[in-house]
């Protein structure tokens, strides 16, 4: 009996899980048309009013409009204590009262409302379920009577009722709930009272907790955000402690001081975790810190045993499927050594468990994953079998796909699908990463390629991006070849910052076919000209160029500084020497009916950087030369001529 109470009276024992189940609803407003879900467990408990599932306007608006409003900190419990003396019943109501070791169906006879707390008492029949075999009603009267009989209102569940008369005293539990479990800290009365407490904490950790339902949020900067959380509470804890223990007396003592000391010392702590949690629930912060933190991880290496192991991926594996593998790629001959094998069920795992020099073999399946390939190592990952077949399908919003930061990654054969995300299917961070033969299904943006990485990306198809189908960062390289790249908001998005510091990015396009997009093909993003030289440039064509580009778009700024005025005859020069290159490239492409949306000059202008910078962006014509050829029947020397003095047209971007 004894060891029973202590594990009942043991706190962290009485505390609830956190609410993690969203079952999203369509009501206008908080409390109508409450739902009813039945209790799990094997005891047959009443139904209880299903209110966990509550959109986060309604929340918001019951914590702003009802509950909170304009209230400090210090003030939580009393403008609560209020909004409870409106809405919620005293008595009269059945409730389950939930704990991490046992159910028991009780009747609230009374409210303490100061105390946010409700007096119960065994409702008839006795019904109970508990983690503890031992469990009896002896043990759970003698609880109550330690208790005074006293619940916290958090831990009732209202039982249904179809009347309507408790569905305002159901929401008012749940708010007070959810309000404890998820948005209010301990340190939290510690605080300034200077801001309004609602817009300070209340606001951003709701937004926080309804991003991290919709899985908008990495799953990483999630875990983190949870560790920082028990670190907080411990580092809080420990400091009411030592301050607690300073004697409130005028006399000093060496232990008074010691404990001085060390409560500075958790004093500081605690404010640099709450900054860090500070960082997380801002909603701008929060991908900025998310980006710098995962974007840097370390690569394992060469395993310790200086072996390379091929990790093989199915979901069911086959006995014609395996002998397939045996010839195809695992046996001696094939790879000319002897392999070590690991099996898994899961990419995601695999990938995990990879090292310097590893390869991942994914055959057929439909996989789903939540959560990164974070890829730090040369790897290669590689599907084996039919493209079509070798699916693997992204959860969660807030995560990248896969983030590369390896000196030598090689992705073939597989195909990737994104649904409701808010990142990219891939990030290239740093090092080089090879795509090869492979189809990404986007929902934002598809291919990233950061400043210091490299792509080469072949023979692929990437489509739905709702931004840039490849995105590439100054300071990159990028090589696309022969690839499909369509029904996106824009093709390619070469981002240019104008900044000194970053190198030019270097890119080769051939035969790539970007087509039925949104915008433009390829856009170029710039600064804006001077007027006396704006029409020095060659003209650019919104529309679909068939050397597999849609157009260029140039975005332009409508304010020009001042102190680019000592520099406009030097942009005049420029842009007249290059007018006449790119007149004389338009009347020879015109000639054979090349749209000259395929090539142009573009003068960039800034008035803070004076370095020229120069883009080369290689764009193969070869079929939109022999389409021109079949269409005005140019005599053959004239065509090869042509073909071999433009096979790359050179797009041209100065910086003055």
């Amino acid at each position: 009996m004894g060891s029973v109470l202590f594990l009942l009276l043991f706190p962290g024992l009485l505390q609830e899980d956190d609410d993690s189940r969203s079952d999203y609803g369509s009501r206008d407003k908080p409390g109508t048309a409450l739902g009813r879900a039945v209790p799990d467990g094997n005891v047959l408990f009443p139904d209880i009013f299903h209110t966990d599932h509550l959109l986060f306007y309604e929340r918001f608006k019951a914590y702003q409009d009802y509950i909170l409003a304009d209230c400090k900190a210090s003030e939580v419990k009393e403008f609560t204590t209020e909004y409870l003396e409106k809405v919620l019943e005293p008595s009269g109501w059945q409730a389950v009262w939930r704990t991490n070791v046992f159910e028991v169906l009780v009747e609230v006879v009374d409210v303490e409302y100061s105390a946010l707390k409700a007096i119960v008492q065994l409702s008839e029949p006795f019904l109970c379920e508990s983690q503890v075999s031992t469990f009896t009603l002896e043990c759970v009267q003698e609880l109550l009577e330690l208790k005074q009989s006293q619940v916290p209102l958090q831990e009732l569940w209202v039982v249904y009722d179809d009347s309507g008369e408790f569905d305002q005293t159901a929401l008012a539990v749940e708010h007070v709930r959810f309000f404890y479990q998820c948005i209010w800290r301990t340190w939290d009365e510690e605080e300034e009272d200077d801001f309004d407490y609602f817009v300070r904490c209340v606001e951003p950790r709701l937004r926080l907790h309804y991003d991290i339902l919709e899985r908008r949020v990495p799953s990483g900067l999630v875990a983190d955000y949870q560790n920082l959380l028990s670190q907080c509470e411990e580092v809080y804890r420990k400091f009411l402690n030592v301050r607690n223990s300073i004697p409130s007396s005028d006399v000093d003592s060496e232990a008074e001081n010691v404990s001085m000391v060390e409560g500075l010392k958790l004093y500081d702590e605690l404010e640099h975790l709450k900054q860090k949690l500070k960082i997380i629930e801002n909603p701008l912060l929060r991908y900025v810190f998310g980006y710098q933190k995962y974007s840097g991880l370390q690569a394992k290496g060469v395993r310790p045993t200086g072996t390379k192991i091929t990790h093989i991926v199915s979901s069911t594996m086959t006995a014609s499927l395996l002998q397939s593998l045996m010839r195809d790629k695992l046996c001696p001959e094939s790879c000319g050594e002897e392999l070590e094998i690991q099996f898994h069920n899961d990419p995601l795992a695999a990938v995990n468990a990879c090292y310097e020099g590893d390869t991942v073999i994914i055959c057929p399946g439909h996989y789903v994953v939540d959560g990164v390939f974070y890829i730090a190592d040369s790897v290669e990952l590689e599907g084996y079998g039919l493209l079509d077949d070798i699916v693997i399908e992204k959860q969660g919003k807030g995560d990248n796909f896969v983030d590369c930061t390896g000196a030598n990654i090689r992705i073939s054969g597989l195909k990737l699908v994104q649904h409701d995300a808010v990142e990219g299917i891939l990030n290239v961070h740093h090092g080089k990463t090879t795509l090869e033969n492979c189809v990404l299904q986007c929902e934002t943006t598809g291919v990233t390629v950061r400043t210091s990485a490299e792509l080469l990306m072949k023979n692929s198809d990437l489509y739905g991006a709702k931004g840039a189908g490849v995105e590439i960062y100054p300071g990159s390289m990028c090589t696309l070849l022969d690839n499909g790249i369509h029904h996106c908001k824009e093709g390619i998005l070469i981002k240019n910052f104008l900044d000194e510091h970053y190198d030019i990015p270097k890119i080769t396009m051939v035969n790539n076919m970007i087509h039925n997009n949104e915008g433009y093909g390829v856009v170029l993003v710039r600064s804006t000209v001077p007027s006396d030289v704006k029409d020095a440039p060659a003209e650019t064509t919104k529309g679909s160029s068939r050397s597999g580009t849609e157009g260029l778009d140039l975005w332009e700024q409508t304010e020009v500084s001042e102190q680019t005025e000592g520099n406009y005859e030097i942009a005049s020069e420029i842009g007249a020497a290059s007018a006449k290159k790119s007149q004389m490239h338009k009347k020879r492409l015109s000639e054979l009916g090349i749209t000259e949306a395929a090539a142009g000059f573009v003068l960039l202008w800034t008035p803070h950087v004076r370095t020229k910078l120069c883009v080369w962006i290689h764009i193969n014509v070869t079929a939109t030369a022999q389409h021109a050829q079949n269409q005005r029947h140019v005599p053959q020397s004239d065509f090869k001529e042509t073909l071999e003095s433009q096979e790359s047209l050179m797009l041209r971007l100065v910086l003055v």
